[in-house]
């Protein structure tokens, strides 16, 4: 998972492949693992990045762990020396590779796992994936690599805001979506603002944009904002149309490092240097970003200002600290557009995209019986209305006094009857308990009386209500 690792300068000195040598061996005594230099092969392609560990010979320092522990970490450093020469050997499918995640469509990815279908999933309309790290780990210009690379466009304009010295710029302030392509609304890609050096307020923030969502345009203010600060992002933060009404849940996230930053804090042991990891790694290890089991993907940048084993021994580092494969979950991204880079990028959203599917929400129960529910209580109530208006001898005797509804084919509606003929329909019965009538209309006969608007119903409401 990375750059191609090769040197530039094909003349390159033996006396600097020793020294490079040279830090390699003194960094891994440092961390618990002495190298046979005299085993270490160098490659003419890859200059010194392929120095391997010396195996059964190694010496374990008192401070280190345990021989196992040894083992392990040298054996996943030879494992990412060799994804290196696997990316070169794949990057030849890279425009295969590229059509996968151009085909993507939200759902299309579920695990079918026992008897749960994709319909019983809370798809979304676009899969969300959200960037975030610490001040000047290279988050806006990723945004601007993956871009390009599934927009096959050299010379399109970058995309996102890149600060150029994170040091004095501005950085990123509000929450900025970038559909990737741009064309597409299958997945975006979130840019954030950078994570501050307090811990809590970090926590506080991944928060907020893990259980309520996030919002493109949205200003994102920390509480130790100073009111300078404060009152330029609101100066900013005047036009109110560019705030976006949908808010989308967040499905997966990457958390972006700077490989510089990781190195100097893992050859230092000043709290200054060292801080900057133990940021990392607070923020990382926060609850809300993990999905059930699933951990954040990290991406590694600035590569391309180190060697390739600095590289190698940056994942593995990050891999011990963080509690995720250096192998498979963490990509090596240079500031680069080779082959191999963009290979890279690829299998990055491939693995984003497939684990925010993995992950994605059940339907609630209680949305598949809505429809049910609903027309039961429309029934019911309608029951109940009809009981409650009903006329009350038709309640004592029976008689409901409902006829068939159907639209009058007859243009002219006829005439209404007299009162004459209208008792020519009534039939009495004389068996009528407590000397009341029991009053029987032949419905048939008299139906043009309610089709027709012209009858005046309150003078003639003694036919059906027995008084």
């Amino acid at each position: 998972m990375g750059g191609d690792g090769r040197v530039t300068g094909e003349q390159e000195e033996d006396s600097s492949l020793s020294e490079d040598s040279s830090q390699l061996s003194s960094q891994l005594l440092r961390n618990g693992v002495s190298m046979n230099m005299e085993d270490a092969a160098v490659d003419e392609q890859t200059g010194p990045g392929f120095q391997e560990f010396c195996g059964v010979g190694s010496q374990i320092s008192s401070t280190s762990l345990d021989f196992e522990a040894d083992q392990r970490m040298e054996n996943v450093y030879r494992k990412i020396l060799q994804s290196y020469d696997d990316l070169r050997i794949r990057s030849k499918d890279l425009e295969e590779a590229k059509s996968k995640i151009l085909s993507y469509t939200p759902g299309a990815w579920i695990d079918r796992v026992g008897a749960v279908k994709p319909r019983d999933y809370d798809v979304p309309n676009t899969t969300t994936v959200l960037l975030v790290g610490p001040k000047g780990s290279g988050k806006s210009s990723l945004v601007n690599r993956i871009s390009k690379v599934f927009e096959d466009d050299k010379f399109a304009s970058e995309r996102a805001q890149v600060s150029y010295n994170s040091s004095i710029g501005d950085g990123t302030f509000f929450l900025h979506e970038y559909m990737i392509p741009r064309c597409s609304s299958s997945f975006c890609l979130y840019d954030t603002r950078s994570l501050s050096d307090n811990s809590p307020e970090n926590i506080k923030i991944l928060k907020h944009w893990m259980e309520h969502g996030v919002r493109h345009g949205e200003l994102v203010v920390r509480d130790s904002d100073s009111p300078s600060l404060r009152n330029t992002m609101m100066y900013k933060d005047r036009d109110d149309d560019y705030l976006s009404s949908e808010i989308k849940n967040v499905n997966f996230v990457i958390f972006v490092v700077n490989g510089l930053s990781v190195l100097k804090s893992m050859e230092s042991d000043e709290d200054a240097e060292t801080q900057y990891t133990e940021l990392i790694a607070s923020a990382f290890k926060s609850r809300y970003l993990a999905f059930k089991d699933d951990k954040p993907l990290l991406v590694v940048t600035h590569g391309d200002l180190l060697s390739l084993d600095e590289r190698a021994r940056i994942r593995v580092h990050l891999g011990e600290l963080l509690g995720i494969p250096p192998t498979t979950q963490i990509f090596d991204i240079p500031e680069s557009s080779d082959a191999v880079t963009q290979l890279t990028i690829v299998d990055m959203i491939r693995y984003s995209l497939e684990h925010a599917e993995k992950n994605l929400p059940r339907k609630r129960k209680v949305e598949t019986l809505s429809l049910l529910s609903c027309m039961l209580l429309l029934l019911f109530l309608s029951i109940a209305i009809m009981i409650m208006y009903a006329p009350a001898n038709i309640l004592q005797h029976g008689y409901c006094p409902s006829p068939q509804a159907h639209v009058h084919n007859n243009p002219t509606p006829p005439s209404p009857p007299s009162s004459t003929s209208l008792q020519e329909h009534i039939q009495h019965d004389s068996s009528a308990e407590d000397g009341l009538q029991n009053i029987r209309i032949d419905w048939s006969k008299i139906r043009h009386l309610w089709l027709d608007d012209r009858i005046e119903w309150s003078k003639i409401r003694h036919l059906w209500l027995d008084e």
